[in-house]
């Protein structure tokens, strides 16, 4: 299993789906591989850490067997894209409880904002590849 650069995200999560999808159209060096929080490597990865909620309220990434998450993971991300969206790494400039204050608001109303599905998503032909 790659051990580097994997993003946990919320599988039912629609926003958390649109933002899988815009890293992999984003990420031309293909940096990036995918589980969902509620799939078994999901969960392992996350309980190795002491997280165990089927739904997390944070997106994931596990860099160099840390696991950072919130604003930071977001950022981290960005960091690695394409094109312009890897300028918003200077955000990191801003205090991280201000900014996990914002992450914090838009995680507790992404279900009502972006709605819910019922199962996880499921890759297509085309990035099966990037997802564990």
């Amino acid at each position: 299993m790659v051990s580097d650069n994997i993003v946990i995200f919320d599988g039912v999560c629609n926003l958390c789906n649109l933002a899988v999808r815009f890293i992999i159209k984003h990420d031309s060096r293909d940096i990036f591989r995918f589980t969902s929080a509620q799939s078994e490597i999901g969960e392992e990865i996350l309980s190795r850490f002491g997280i165990n909620t089927p739904e997390p309220e944070s997106v994931f990434i596990l860099q160099k067997d840390t696991l950072v998450k919130k604003s930071s993971a977001a950022l981290a991300i960005t960091a690695e894209l394409d094109g312009f969206w890897k300028y918003l790494a200077i955000l990191r400039f801003i205090p991280r409880p201000i900014r996990d204050f914002v992450y914090d608001w838009i995680a507790r109303n992404r279900y009502r904002w972006f709605g819910k599905r019922e199962e996880c998503m499921l890759p297509s032909n085309e990035t099966e590849n990037r997802f564990l």
